[in-house]
């Protein structure tokens, strides 16, 4: 036992410290490219240049080209000869696109209205407060939730436990909502209008009435995909 703690007990050597590092910036670099290209500062089809992006996130260009990497057909796409650009949606493209959030965010509500503890659907109101508070303060133009922690349809992708819908959902299609969830909450009255149906929604997975809250997230992404079509 004595062995056994003292061995625990080693400190970590300098490659380890040095790996972690590396690892917590390459994450940091992920999350803040990720930040940057959803929050519209770089509209869809427009070029990103690696150098230009480093300095502007006062990251190296390594962890950024890394993090580009990684969101390669979600985020951004590259194109021979011309280099990386945030991806794009033709009219067909984003209505299937938000055809397969209607079906899998629909069942998502569903199984969250069967299977959420009651101390989720509370921080799932508390979050939509905050969000009120945050749409007010931007003076009703626009919508945001900046992170995971944040997303009302990212929590309840978690919460219907289907790993299946969690993994399509949060992984292949959640970075790509963004960009159009963030323009289409610009329309006047959208952002105010978006609030009110989460908050629907939430009413009815409160009641633990599943077919009302797939009934009612389906509604939301119909009015959504509208809004985001009329954006082109």
């Amino acid at each position: 036992m004595a062995d056994a703690c003292a061995l625990s007990a080693q400190p970590t050597s300098r490659s380890d410290m040095e790996q972690i590092k590396s690892t917590s910036l390459a994450s940091e670099a992920f999350d803040r490219v990720v930040e940057a290209i959803t929050s519209g500062e770089f509209e869809p089809g427009q070029k990103i240049s690696e150098a230009h992006l480093a300095r502007q996130l006062g990251i190296s260009r390594g962890p950024i080209r890394e993090a580009l990497h990684r969101l390669e057909g979600r985020l951004v796409s590259r194109v021979p000869r011309i280099g990386v650009r945030v991806i794009q949606f033709g009219e067909e493209e984003l209505r299937q696109l938000f055809y397969l959030r209607e079906a899998m965010e629909g069942m998502a509500a569903r199984l969250a209205a069967e299977n959420a503890s009651d101390k989720w659907l509370r921080s799932l109101e508390a979050m939509l407060q905050r969000h009120s508070s945050e749409i007010e303060g931007a003076g009703k133009r626009v919508y945001r939730q900046r992170t995971s922690d944040e997303d009302f349809h990212f929590s309840i992708a978690q919460a219907s436990k289907c790993e299946n819908i969690e993994r399509l959902l949060l992984n292949e299609v959640y970075y790509q909502l963004r960009i159009h969830r963030l323009r289409s909450s610009r329309q006047p009255g959208r952002a105010d209008k978006a609030l009110k149906e989460h908050f629907e929604i939430v009413e009815q997975l409160k009641q633990r009435n599943p077919d009302g809250a797939e009934e009612a997230m389906r509604a939301h992404i119909r009015a959504a995909r509208e809004s985001s079509l009329a954006m082109l």
